[in-house]
């Protein structure tokens, strides 16, 4: 039998996989977590040391799906999945860089939207349905679960993204596809996009449309994040590890929240922020402010100032945080409302936040280019200063989460250099592009949603 979820906000009943997958949020709009989080063996761990990036993914991501997913099945989503390098660089002193870039849309959000698609697929052919997908992206999620979603035949995918704060690149991964994709830039903030959606998932009156989301709100779309702090681990001979993790909406970390639950030895993590600097804020006060409206950094995927998984992050240790909402209409009154505190002293224990400045990330995008002869773009930036900072020994494993391509103005500027275009990217400039531009209003992406013919 697969884990069961309860949510975070507990005034639902309990659900399967199955039933997470599918609707995404629950109806008290608390995010949905295992009752119980299975745990592997010292032995089970040794043993990936000898595993490729599927055969690593096939074991943990079993361990939540079993008896709703056959194991042949899985088997063949994740070899399917995950069909590119994984790459883990050490730049010096047991400092190493793991590049989650390789993917088709060259970012991390690859391994969770690729993965996504297939379960979801699954189950909807399972039971015949159509369902809509709803995305709120800051940058490369949009773009991901675009591609790794196109031509689903059971499956549209509506992508709002917030106008002026992706690059041109990231805008066309979303924006170039049409078929079953259908994007729109809204005019506000990535929160702003993330409330419309969470509100729209609990609208009667757009229940026939079976929403669901792949943002990462959505469990599905966290799992398969678990599996790469466990790959990169098993890469590696030593006892225990750091993780340097650029951080946003929470959902990366939260993925090595889960990997340390399950046993993998994480000594501590190290949440880099960019100028939403909530999290290293509520971390020294033991108060929760959001940061309304979100900071427009270069790292953009991170302009987040009240992040969504949060509210499991606060609930695993102990503690509860929601948002207080009208019971009518479940508009937003009051974001990141604390209502029980978490375990601070656990929290300090196993997690240092930083947040880091515009000039630092230039600063890291320089260095380590004259340095090391590495491309680094904003986001790795943000995680590789945050570990310096922090001063733990190494081992230290950063994440570098998009590929320098996707950022070519600002490398350009600060280092005279375009970065090389991976294959993925090629030919994405010239293409077409569609999309429809709304105000920050919820009843205008409403009327959008009901004029569609989905």
């Amino acid at each position: 039998m697969g884990v069961i979820f309860r949510s975070t906000n507990r005034e639902v009943s309990e659900a399967t996989f199955r039933e997470v997958i599918f609707k995404g949020q629950p109806e008290d709009y608390g995010l949905y977590i295992p009752t119980e989080i299975p745990s592997l063996s010292n032995d089970d761990i040794s043993s990936f040391r000898q595993k490729s990036y599927p055969e690593i993914a096939y074991e943990i991501i079993r361990c939540f799906t079993e008896g709703e997913i056959p194991l042949s099945e899985l088997e063949r989503m994740v070899s399917d999945a995950y069909n590119f390098d994984v790459p883990l660089q050490n730049v010096h002193n047991d400092f190493y860089l793991l590049w989650l870039t390789k993917g088709p849309t060259a970012s991390f959000k690859d391994f969770a939207a690729r993965m996504l698609a297939r379960m979801m697929e699954y189950f909807a052919k399972a039971e015949n349905r159509k369902i809509t997908v709803l995305v709120a992206t800051s940058g490369d999620t949009g773009g991901a679960v675009a591609n790794a979603f196109y031509h689903l035949e059971n499956v549209d995918v509506v992508v709002l993204f917030p106008y002026k704060e992706v690059t041109e690149r990231q805008r066309k991964q979303m924006t170039t596809l049409e078929d079953n994709i259908s994007a729109i830039a809204i005019k506000g903030k990535f929160d702003d996009c993330q409330a419309i959606v969470k509100r729209a998932f609990n609208d009667r009156e757009l229940k026939h449309l079976s929403l669901t989301s792949a943002n990462s709100i959505n469990f599905g779309r966290l799992l398969p994040q678990i599996v790469y702090y466990f790959y990169a681990y098993s890469r590696l001979d030593v006892k225990d590890i750091v993780f340097s993790v650029p951080s946003g909406n929470f959902g990366n970390l939260m993925g090595g929240v889960f990997a340390k639950r399950m046993g993998l030895p994480v000594r501590r993590f190290i949440v880099a922020v960019n100028e939403n600097d909530e999290f290293p804020n509520f971390l020294h006060t033991g108060q929760y402010r959001p940061v309304v409206p979100s900071r427009e950094c270069s790292s953009n995927a991170m302009n987040v100032g009240h992040p969504s998984n949060l509210a499991r992050l606060i609930d695993i240790y102990g503690g509860h945080l929601t948002d207080e909402r009208d019971r009518e209409t479940g508009k937003v009154i009051e974001r990141g409302v604390l209502k029980k505190m978490p375990e601070m002293e656990r929290l300090r224990n196993d997690f240092i936040a930083y947040s880091i400045k515009e000039d630092e990330v230039d600063e890291v995008i320089v260095r380590f280019y004259k340095q090391y002869k590495i491309l680094v773009e904003p986001h790795g930036a943000v995680g590789i200063k945050a570990a310096e900072k922090s001063e733990e020994r190494p081992p230290i494993i950063s994440l570098e989460t998009a590929d320098p391509a996707k950022f070519p103005e600002k490398i350009t500027k600060l280092l005279k250099v375009e970065p090389p275009l991976p294959f993925s990217l090629s030919g994405l400039d010239s293409k077409k592009e569609y999309f429809e531009v709304l105000e920050n209003n919820y009843d205008d992406f409403k009327r959008y949603l009901l004029s569609k013919k989905f």
